[in-house]
């Protein structure tokens, strides 16, 4: 039908999963004068010589994808972040960010890149304190401090606590050498604990202290 439109200089439109019936087509090739088989003789380009058996041709469109690199490149130094989970948008028509996704991660990991992947996934993405704290030391030309708690521990934990499970960060187990002069009390443990669910925002209740005991006398 294609090639029989285009002898004909008309256009033909044929509608995804529509059939057309086979005199119409039979009709159209006749009109153009063009075998009803569709089929024409070919001629090798190597040698010249005509194939045995004619040759279907015919003439097809498709619909092309605009798909141009110039049209998807795109970067940003800062921009809008999501109000819920506190990361970068996605998206060039939102200003968004750069997804860096498991596979990315996985690739992080797997060359040993751990301060990179650190970075990224805090104070690049949606750690709100560590970034803020990031760039004042940018600015006073200090060191940059460590990473706090990113948003989206803060959205799961409040998502569980809606499904009825009480969660509480309690601190962040390290492996860190102890001196010899040095013991880890209760009281650090809590200070940490304290300071981790105060990122979090979460408040700390403070312990009850014990009742004195009371002496009872006989009158």
């Amino acid at each position: 039908m294609g090639l029989a439109a285009q002898k004909l200089n008309i256009k033909v439109a044929l509608p995804v999963f529509e059939h057309i019936g086979e005199d119409n087509i039979v009709e159209k090739l006749k009109e153009a004068g063009v075998p009803v088989s569709g089929k024409s003789v070919l001629f090798d380009g190597r040698t010249g010589e005509a194939y045995r058996e004619p040759i279907v041709v015919g003439i097809g469109y498709i619909m092309k994808l605009i798909h141009m690199v110039e049209d998807k490149t795109h970067a940003r130094s800062t921009g809008p972040y999501s109000l819920v989970t506190q990361q970068p948008l996605g998206g060039k028509a939102q200003m968004g960010g750069q997804r860096l996704g498991e596979m990315e991660v996985w690739a992080l990991e797997a060359h040993r890149a751990a301060h990179i992947l650190q970075e990224m996934l805090t104070i690049k993405s949606d750690d709100v304190v560590g970034r803020a704290k990031a760039f004042e030391a940018i600015v006073k030309g200090t060191d940059i401090p460590q990473s706090t708690i990113p948003e989206s521990f803060k959205v799961l934990v409040k998502e569980l606590q809606a499904l009825g499970l009480n969660v509480n960060p309690t601190g962040v187990v390290t492996a860190r050498p102890v001196s010899a002069t040095q013991t880890v009390t209760d009281d650090t443990v809590k200070k940490e604990a304290e300071e981790i669910a105060k990122a979090s925002g979460q408040e700390t209740v403070a312990e009850a202290a014990p009742a004195a005991p009371t002496e009872e006398t006989n009158g």
